[in-house]
């Protein structure tokens, strides 16, 4: 039987007793260098794709004026971005970051591999409510950077 990338990931877990699981990154958060900064366990995977949700711009705060990057449900679209395998330690910092549970919520998805095999992963979404609006075009340019390293784009 051929291993998958998640059964891979659980059975080296449960041989070193550690707990790693898959982050499901999209738009700025794919950076690798932002990244190895907000956490340096972390390690890129591979691309994947999110289906049934679109990104979409959100005001940050009042101090934010332009746009941040979430995800919202939407029948027959797709959110790409890339997974990376990530400790408990990792999503705590990455919590922080993101500053769930109050900007952000972190739920579990369903991605789906270049090849088609589904993976469960976790990633972060706005909470509501928020009004949707233009990114900036220094944000827009950072995320189409991060998607062309990754070569998604």
């Amino acid at each position: 039987m051929k291993n998958t990338p998640g059964l891979e990931m659980m059975q080296r877990a449960s041989r070193f007793g550690e707990h790693k699981m898959y982050y499901f990154a999209y738009a700025s958060n794919l950076s690798r260098k932002q990244m190895s900064e907000r956490c340096p366990d972390a390690q890129p995977k591979f691309t994947a794709t999110l289906p049934n949700y679109k990104l979409i711009f959100a005001r940050g705060s009042r101090i934010q004026p332009s746009g941040v990057a979430t995800i919202k449900r939407a029948q027959g679209s797709k959110v790409h971005g890339a997974i990376y395998e990530v400790s408990d330690k990792c999503l705590r910092s990455l919590d922080k970051y993101e500053g769930c549970p109050t900007v952000y919520t972190r739920i579990n998805v369903i991605v789906f591999t270049e090849f088609g095999e589904p993976i469960e992963a976790t990633t972060y979404i706005k909470n509501p409510p928020f009004e949707e609006i233009q990114p900036s075009r220094e944000y827009l340019a950072v995320i189409h950077q991060d998607y062309q390293d990754w070569g998604i784009v």
